[in-house]
């Protein structure tokens, strides 16, 4: 069975899971055991949304990091679709959190067609200027997925706020300048 099977499995029957797991962003590898509540298709990629009993918390997994995946016997806890939703689907993107900050963009008259036909986050709040730039609030609660999605519109959107993302997508900006 593929690793996917194998946790698909576990959380259809409701059973604990363990994981070898890669962290892009540490760049090390953990084990763990996991109780599976739900698998995320997200922007070609699966995630599953799960219980770690090594951080006791939710958490999001990719599956694509997944090293290696075996069921365990032991019965999954059970976490309910509101705190599912307050915690991993809060703010933008795949990272998520409790605690939620609001970014706030306008875009290019250019840019501003395809920023506004794209869906950024269900409770997103969006409007046309007077000039016909796309101003967009979306909340957030982990920068890195936000950043790199701003960063592909390149000079055609600004970040109104707040200032500290402001700053980590200057320094990005600055950053690539520098390879040059």
């Amino acid at each position: 069975m593929t690793g996917f099977e194998i946790i698909a499995s576990a959380l259809l029957n409701r059973q604990q899971v363990f994981l070898r797991y890669y962290s892009r962003f540490r760049g090390e590898e953990t084990s763990r055991d996991v109780s599976p509540q739900r698998l995320v298709h997200y922007r070609d990629n699966w995630y599953l949304d799960g219980w770690c009993h090594l951080r006791d918390g939710l958490r999001s997994f990719s599956l694509d990091c997944v090293r290696e995946a075996k069921p365990r016997t032991k019965a999954a806890i059970d976490v309910t679709e509101a705190e599912l939703d307050a915690i991993l689907g809060a703010g933008y993107g795949i990272f998520s959190g409790r605690e939620v900050t609001w970014a706030k963009l306008r875009f290019s008259p250019q840019a501003a067609r395809w920023a506004a036909s794209a869906s950024w986050h269900p409770e997103q709040r969006a409007s046309f200027d007077n000039q016909g730039r796309y101003q967009l609030e979306v909340p957030y609660s982990d920068e890195r997925e936000l950043v790199m999605d701003i960063l592909k519109y390149g000079p055609e959107v600004e970040v109104l706020g707040p200032d500290t993302l402001l700053t980590m997508v200057e320094a990005q900006l600055k950053a690539a300048l520098d390879r040059y």
